[in-house]
């Protein structure tokens, strides 16, 4: 039993691996944005606030279907907006998220699709 327990750990253990890692490379660069991987990270992070369907408004945030790279970077890294930009709403409850800074791109072309 123990020893079932332990190969059950190793093979999770490499299956999130695979699932979730780069493997040391930075695979956005070489691949270019991964919509699918986007939409993963949207589901994981930014739901708790916008709605499951980003074309539509959340309990604290708004709709954001179609936001540009540029409006991503800035919120997401910097708490702000780009120069110009209006926003929907004037509330400031938005953390930002350094951790995602490799996968903006990814998050921006899921919101990019039809």
């Amino acid at each position: 039993m123990r020893r079932f327990g332990l190969t059950l750990a190793v093979c999770l253990a490499l299956a999130l691996t695979g699932a979730c890692g780069d493997n040391g490379k930075d695979s956005q660069a070489v691949k270019g944005p991964d919509p699918a991987r986007g939409r993963r990270l949207y589901i994981a992070t930014c739901i708790v606030c916008h709605n499951t369907d980003p074309s539509k408004p959340g309990s604290q945030g708004p709709a954001i279907k179609g936001s540009s790279l540029e409006l991503l970077e800035a919120k997401v890294l910097h708490k702000r907006y780009p120069p110009g930009y209006e926003p929907q709403r004037t509330t400031k409850a938005m953390p930002t998220y350094p951790q995602l800074r490799k996968r903006i791109a990814d998050i921006a072309a899921y919101l990019a699709q039809p």
